[in-house]
């Protein structure tokens, strides 16, 4: 490197601090991993093997009933002769938290620890610092290839059946500016009315509701008249709100116009359309690009979560109007 200019492109880079940032991220990511694990699921995360470098040191998670988890890194009766810890490592390992092997405990080969799904950036943490600080794996980067692209892929959103192209009439393609919300009020009604084929059923809130599947969606205009609220409540009675928060922000990361909410315990889709002008070809849109969203996500949501979906499945009087 003897430009010059290549030189002072990295003259301020601080590998240490890289360092830092890049295990910090990596156990942010799987503390992410770790919250959304099934029931009985395994994820393993270790250093490479090789023809030389046999019985790599690892981290196993195992998830265990009632939202625990469990831990486990190997002592040196299951690490190769380029592992093997020292008694300073071994003590190291106790200090962060890792119960050591024990013939009357969980293992007699395996250091171990446990935690709880709700929080689980404190399993992260105790693997990292196994990982990084007592086997001496110098990066993330030198993690085994599968394992890091099981952490470090986000889960996607589940495939959403193909749309084809909208087709809308001309009246619907109209700008109207609303005089108020009561004007408003009656323009969302006449086109949900077209769209459903009858008038749409409005509950006591002024709120619209269709049926679609296994989940209800909604349609309120505000009271200023400047929005129209599109959203749907696809989970109930979610056990554990910061897993669910974790599991969101990954789902809000990858949807467009969708947005993923929790409220209290309850997960909402929503989705938010202007009011002034109202174009009814935009809440038509908007009510589709809901309607299949929920429909397509909830029950396997539901699972992940553990918690239920408004209707238990698909039964007579399902609407299916998108």
């Amino acid at each position: 490197m003897n430009d010059a200019t290549d030189a002072s492109s990295v003259s301020d880079f601080d590998i240490d601090r890289s360092t830092a940032e890049a295990w910090a991220l990596f156990g942010t990511r799987l503390a992410e991993v770790l919250s959304v694990m099934d029931e009985s699921a395994e994820l393993t995360i270790g250093a490479v093997a090789s023809e030389q470098v046999t019985e790599p040191p690892f981290v196993q998670f195992r998830c265990l009933p009632a939202g625990r988890l469990r831990a486990e890194t190997p002592g040196n009766a299951e690490l190769g002769a380029h592992f093997q810890l020292t008694a300073d490592q071994l003590a190291a390992l106790e200090r962060g938290g890792w119960t050591p092997p024990s013939p009357d405990g969980p293992s007699a080969t395996r250091f171990e620890t446990e935690g709880e799904q709700e929080a689980p950036q404190v399993l992260a943490d105790k693997a990292i610092f196994a990982l990084h600080e007592v086997f001496g794996v110098p990066h993330p980067a030198f993690l085994a290839p599968d394992h890091l692209a099981e952490i470090l892929t986000p889960p996607a959103v589940a495939e959403l059946p193909a749309q084809p192209p909208p087709s809308f009439t001309e009246e619907e393609l109209v700008a109207v500016q609303p005089r108020d919300r009561q004007h408003l009020d009656a323009l969302v009604r006449a086109q949900l009315g077209r769209l459903l084929g009858h008038p749409p059923v409005q509950d006591a809130d002024g709120d619209y509701g269709i049926r679609v599947g296994s989940t209800m969606v909604f349609v309120r205009t505000t009271p200023d008249a400047r929005e129209v609220l599109v959203f749907a409540s696809l989970v109930h009675d979610v056990d554990g709100r910061s897993r669910a928060m974790e599991v969101l922000s990954d789902l809000n990361t990858d949807a467009r116009f969708v947005r993923f909410i929790l409220i209290r315990d309850r997960v909402y889709a929503s989705l938010s359309v202007y009011g002034q002008p109202f174009v009814p070809a935009h809440l038509s849109q908007a009510l589709q690009l809901v309607t299949v969203t929920s429909d397509a996500i909830d029950n396997e949501l539901a699972a992940k979560l553990r918690g239920r979906t408004t209707f238990a499945d698909e039964g007579p009087g399902a609407d299916d109007h998108t």
